[in-house]
């Protein structure tokens, strides 16, 4: 690798690193080529992705932004994977490392905050940003379908004394 392309992973690292929600750092010594494809199409599918790069890159793309502190987890045989939700990331680097001991995952860092592997796990058990989103959504629906329900429940009520009153009338 030349001097310029050393240069552009180094900035394509620095991109990354400026703008995930979240980047969990994990050692992948022995893992097929099979193993890593369902990583990287785990990852795709929650609209992450992974990516293999040379410590040192790593560490130079690193230098100046917020999660400087995981400098210290770039050794051996390290994969990143990152996405800009928050929890994404972390949900599918959990989850990929329940199916085999090959990948075990060091740390990460959501924004400026350092996460150690219990930091990781904890984020990936997050809900992530749509089931928030939903989970407002339905909270700020409730109260409508509420005040609804009671507009309409008077006008039902008289409906039904009315035709209880009716019903008395006739007999």
């Amino acid at each position: 690798m030349d001097r310029a392309q050393k240069e552009k992973v180094v900035e394509e690292l620095g991109q990354i690193f400026e703008s995930s929600g979240v980047v969990v750092v994990a050692h992948y010594t022995g893992l097929t080529v099979a193993q890593m494809q369902d990583l990287r199409a785990r990852a795709r599918a929650a609209n992450g992705s992974v990516r293999v790069a040379k410590n040192r890159l790593a560490k130079i793309a690193l230098e100046g932004k917020p999660c400087a502190s995981i400098a210290d987890l770039l050794t051996g045989m390290t994969v990143l994977t990152y996405s800009e939700d928050p929890v994404a990331a972390a949900k599918v680097a959990e989850d990929f490392a329940k199916t085999t001991d090959k990948f075990v995952i060091l740390g990460g860092a959501m924004g400026a905050n350092a996460l150690d592997r219990a930091g990781v796990e904890a984020v990936s058990k997050m809900p992530s940003r749509e089931e928030l989103i939903a989970s407002i959504v339905g909270c700020i629906g409730a109260p409508a379908a509420n005040i609804a329900g009671a507009i309409g429940a008077p006008a039902s009520n008289i409906a039904s004394i009315l035709s209880t009153i009716e019903d008395k009338a006739a007999a």
